[in-house]
């Protein structure tokens, strides 16, 4: 009988010392049991194990989604955190001290923070605790028991909030993600993009919004907010002109812009995707508007039809149509030189839409000319202006402008070297 109360059965008397297995039999002692030889289960069930292309893909897209989702959460929880305890504190400390915690949860509350004293007591022995910043239980509350000290003492929270139903329902939605991701199953786009949605909504309410001037135009996203400095001034890459648009319509991008500064072969994102009336109503807002399309006569658009296997004409017609859309939109304008056409006789290397490009709320769109590939099949870079420097990783006080800046300058050189349309 074995320590376990199992009683293993005897060794196959035909497989000991018999049919050339005695070399292995010489080696078990008197009254010891020979247990079977496992199978080879690599020959078995080694396909089932493998993971295909498809399955890596998938797999990595779970991962991508969760990441992602894990920030704004966090982003939530560490807002919020900071938020419950520059409202509790001030009430409960001064009595309690450091169980200022304990008390703010009350009756209703002494299951869960007992719990959360207990993993910081553990956390403590066991040298988790990295940052002195954390030690406190406070750190240890979960997203859920934070918003249940908010909501059992709202009459202190009213005054800085305009509607609890509006925190209430933003949580609501982020509870769904938060269980997904804690417990590692397959998060969904949509759910993924109600998360965001929820949690800038929520930030936004704790007064966490952005500080970043152009928000207002291109929304600061939380993963751009923590390693935008990896990508220069990159907030948004798309593989063509339509993806762009489907995330960030023309209407988006230039509506409500002060300065619009555009350079191209025909700019047709602006012309074609922005009608005559909008510009009339932009550049009499006070917005002031340089246009700065390839000469329609140039060898540069005979070029350039070459290489798209256009007929001959065809493009320098279309550019010309734009000048000439544009021209009738400036005629219409009580002060027409806020409203400035030039044209360049160069090769043209890329077309980009500055807008704000002046001050530290600029927004671009920059896209380089392939050879056999029209402006609309192009990839596309969205660029955040401001002036942002970015970090090399040699030393800290060493820095190098963004991309911005860069294609600000060239449109600047290209304008001064330009010729007016009348």
């Amino acid at each position: 009988m074995s320590s376990g109360g199992l009683e293993l059965p005897p060794g196959d008397e035909g497989h000991e010392g018999q049919d050339g297995q005695g070399a292995a039999s010489a080696d078990i002692p008197p009254g010891a049991v020979s247990l079977a030889r496992p199978m080879d289960v690599g020959s078995q069930i080694g396909p089932e194990l493998d993971w295909g292309t498809e399955a890596w893909r998938e797999v990595r897209t779970r991962a991508q989604r969760a990441g992602r989702a894990y920030i704004w959460l966090n982003l939530v929880e560490q807002r919020l955190r900071a938020v419950v305890a520059a409202v509790l504190r001030p009430v409960y400390e001064p009595v309690h001290g450091d169980d200022w915690v304990v008390a703010a949860a009350g009756p209703a509350g002494q299951e869960w923070v007992q719990r959360a004293v207990a993993v910081r007591e553990v956390s403590r022995r066991k040298g988790y605790l990295l940052d002195p910043a954390d030690d406190n239980v406070l750190s240890f509350l979960t997203l859920p028991q934070l918003r249940e000290l908010m909501v059992q003492h709202w009459p202190c929270f009213e005054p800085y909030f305009d509607d609890r139903r509006d925190v209430e329902l933003a949580l609501d939605e982020l509870e769904v993600t938060r269980n997904v991701v804690s417990r590692n199953r397959a998060l969904s786009e949509a759910v993924l993009a109600q998360a965001e949605r929820a949690s800038a909504r929520l930030l936004e309410i704790l007064g966490a919004g952005s500080d970043v001037p152009s928000a207002r135009r291109l929304p600061v996203d939380a993963v751009e907010d923590l390693v935008g400095d990896r990508y220069a001034d990159v907030v948004a890459v798309h593989s063509d002109r339509v993806r762009l648009l489907r995330q960030f319509p023309a209407e988006d991008l230039f509506g409500g812009a002060r300065r619009l500064d555009a350079i191209g072969i025909g700019l047709n994102l602006l012309v074609q995707n922005f009608s005559g009336r909008r510009l009339i109503r932009l550049a009499e807002s006070g917005c002031r508007v340089r246009l700065l399309f390839l000469n329609p006569a140039s060898s540069a658009v005979k070029r350039r039809e070459r290489e798209l296997g256009l007929k001959r004409g065809e493009l320098s017609r279309a550019v010309e149509m734009n000048i000439l859309h544009m021209r009738r939109v400036r005629a219409r304008l009580r002060d027409p030189g806020a409203f400035e056409i030039q044209v360049f006789d160069e090769t043209p290397r890329f077309t980009a839409y500055l807008v704000d490009g002046d001050g530290s709320d600029g927004v671009a769109v920059v896209q380089t000319y392939l050879r056999r590939a029209r402006g609309m099949e192009a990839p596309v870079l969205v660029l955040r202006g401001g002036g942002r420097v970015v970090r090399s990783g040699r030393s800290p006080d060493t820095g190098e402008n963004g991309l911005f800046v860069t294609y600000r300058d060239e449109f600047e050189q290209a304008w001064a070297d330009a010729r007016p349309v009348s």
